[in-house]
């Protein structure tokens, strides 16, 4: 275990102790809460300021969990005897998390040949850190986030549950702003960097997508000269970056043909930093697999993946080029590749009812481009008519002033994949419906509906044996918790009791 004592934690943080704090108390750092119902005996509770409520408000919760510390922006009176909190006070609590993260990571490497592997990209960062973490955890002692910890308070919470043995440390990196990526790549300086691809989601946050591939390439300008930068070179933004790394790159690829002349023209990345994928197709089940080829060898290897959709060739890619970066062999990548399943739920999970139906519930992330993939998907499963399909579309967030524009062209492109019903829920999409409509379909094709309740009356009443539905949304518009509830046949799902959206919880999108 990594331990702080409270006065090394002030020292650390450039905070103080409250009054009658012992500087003594020791802290292991996997016991620190950012939520006062994860506090077990010994924690350090984070008080931070959240959306909706003040962690402040719960160090008595917290302390009386077990808690033995606060790291908190103010004293707090823990009675009316004129005692306090136990607490190292400082400025910022998410950035003393950080500040106590980076510190972690300088105490593993100095014991330990530690690779950092951060993973970024408007799509797919998930799926491909589960990948990864399957590739890597019979190699060593190996840490990777927990659903989808991925930004200033969740990558803390990531490298806190490492140790000194560690041997890999994945870490996803999302952002919401300039700036923060570059902050996450100091906090934990990543040996290799994969950047999956740049999409609209945040548009609205970062102005347009070009400044979304800015804040994405912050990691490729975070690695060391001996560290590798993976950069998916199908996405000519994401390719862009390789002149923004000072270490070698190298391009993983599904393009058909060799793409290693147009990259010289491009870079100057030599023919042998290339991973890729060749002869790409799903088969039957909508399963995507491909033959790959390992930078410097010419022989192809058999990938046969279990995920769903052929989208996720690119995380197939990006996963084998990480553990290729950090020393796996191609016939073990391929092997564990060729085992996989999705590992985290909502993302394209697959549910066969005993009635015949089958539920696909990728509601946890949307944006134009994941909504494309997975309508595609849903098209190829529904194999030209055999199968009727249903694609139950709610809310893409975070778009901006092109959100009615983006939503209207996923309704059309439902109809022109000849979807067979349209189910469109919430006033945030509804311009799904009015694209479809206008796209030329027609009756009851497609239909909008309030909300999810309205929704599940709608699926309750018409599925059918052989149906295939879809559900994707923004994690936000909570269409997952329908999936969840039409995965049954009598609808009765258990009901949802901890939303990571909550006020305490630090999960993020």
């Amino acid at each position: 275990m990594i331990e702080f004592t409270a006065a090394k934690i002030a020292e650390l943080t450039s905070g103080t102790l409250s009054p009658g704090t012992d500087p003594h108390t020791l802290v292991d750092v996997a016991l620190i809460a950012t939520d006062s119902r994860d506090v077990e005996p010994g924690s350090m509770y984070v008080a931070k300021s959240g959306e909706h409520a003040d962690g402040h408000d719960f160090l008595a919760n917290a302390f009386a969990a077990g808690a033995v510390l606060a790291l908190a922006e103010r004293e707090v009176p823990a009675d009316d005897a004129g005692t306090w909190f136990p607490a190292v006070i400082v400025a910022n609590a998410v950035l003393a998390m950080g500040t106590l993260a980076a510190e972690v990571v300088r105490r593993i490497r100095a014991h330990s040949p530690l690779s950092v592997i951060g993973i970024t990209g408007s799509a797919g960062k998930t799926t491909t850190k589960d990948l990864l973490a399957g590739i890597l955890s019979p190699l060593g002692e190996m840490v990777a986030p927990v659903g989808s910890y991925n930004g200033e308070v969740g990558v803390p919470l990531t490298v806190f549950r490492a140790v000194e043995s560690t041997r890999y440390l994945i870490i996803e990196m999302g952002a919401t702003k300039m700036g923060q990526i570059a902050y996450l790549g100091n906090m934990v300086h990543p040996d290799v960097g994969v950047v999956l691809c740049v999409g609209s989601a945040h548009a609205g946050e970062f102005g347009s997508i070009d400044n979304i591939a800015v804040a994405k390439g912050e990691l490729v300008e975070s690695l060391p000269p001996e560290g590798s930068a993976l950069l998916n070179f199908d996405d000519a933004r994401v390719r862009a970056m390789a002149s923004r790394s000072g270490a070698p790159v190298t391009f993983f690829s599904s393009a058909d043909a060799p793409v290693t002349a147009a990259a010289q023209k491009t870079t100057s990345a030599p023919e042998q930093l290339f991973m890729q994928a060749r002869n790409v197709h799903t088969n039957a089940d909508g399963q995507p697999e491909f033959d790959l080829i390992f930078p410097g060898s010419t022989e192809a290897l058999p990938v046969r993946s279990k995920l769903l959709g052929l989208h996720h060739v690119a995380n197939l890619l990006a996963a084998a080029s990480a553990a290729h970066a950090v020393g796996a062999s191609p016939e073990h990548i391929v092997a564990s590749l060729n085992e996989q399943r999705a590992a985290s739920r909502y993302r394209m999970e697959r549910t066969d009812r005993s009635d015949g139906v089958s539920i696909i519930n990728d509601a946890y992330n949307a944006n134009p481009e994941s909504m494309r993939a997975a309508l595609r998907t849903l098209a190829e499963l529904g194999g030209s008519g055999r199968r009727r399909t249903w694609a139950v579309l709610g809310e893409m967030l975070e778009l901006g002033e092109d959100s009615v524009l983006e939503h209207d062209a996923v309704g059309r492109v439902a109809v022109r994949l000849n979807i067979s019903r349209l189910l469109v829920v919430g006033a945030g999409a509804r311009a799904m419906h009015v694209g479809a409509v206008m796209e030329g379909s027609w009756g009851n094709e497609s239909m909008f509906v309030p909300d999810a309740d309205a929704a599940f009356d709608v699926l309750e009443a018409e599925l059918a044996s052989g149906d295939i539905v879809l559900l994707k949304s923004s994690n936000g518009a909570g269409l997952r918790f329908l999936g969840d509830r039409i995965a049954l046949p009598t609808g009765n799902a258990p009901t949802n009791t901890s939303d990571a959206s909550s006020s305490e919880r630090t999960a993020q999108p």
